[in-house]
């Protein structure tokens, strides 16, 4: 049976294994932690689209998030460690944007 293009095959050297649903996790942080820095990704992420699909600068980006400019170059570059959920939640909240959380059990990694 041979492998559709683009689809990678288990192999005894290199085996394939099914993620948890969060890298974070995968990658070997705690579970506490990793829903942590998943959930500030998602944020973060979605700040960055609204700042792309507006199309606008830093400086413009930053007076509507009510923070500095270094503040959103900090976010663009991915600095999750600069933010908390708390932070990230506000300036999603000053440019209409609702946050909604889910809670639900964890996936066990395979």
């Amino acid at each position: 049976m041979s492998t559709p293009p683009g689809r990678l095959r288990s192999t005894p050297e290199l085996p394939i294994v099914h993620g948890s649903g969060n890298v974070f996790l995968d990658l070997g942080f705690d579970p506490e932690e990793a829903a942590n820095l998943q959930l500030r990704s998602q944020l973060a992420i979605e700040l960055r689209h609204y700042v792309k699909a507006e199309g606008i600068t830093q400086t413009e980006a930053a007076a509507r998030f009510g923070v500095t400019q270094p503040r959103v170059s900090d976010l663009m570059r991915g600095k999750l460690s600069r933010f908390t959920i708390d932070a990230l939640v506000t300036m999603l909240a000053r440019v209409g944007r609702r946050v909604e959380v889910s809670i639900e059990p964890m996936r066990q990694a395979a």
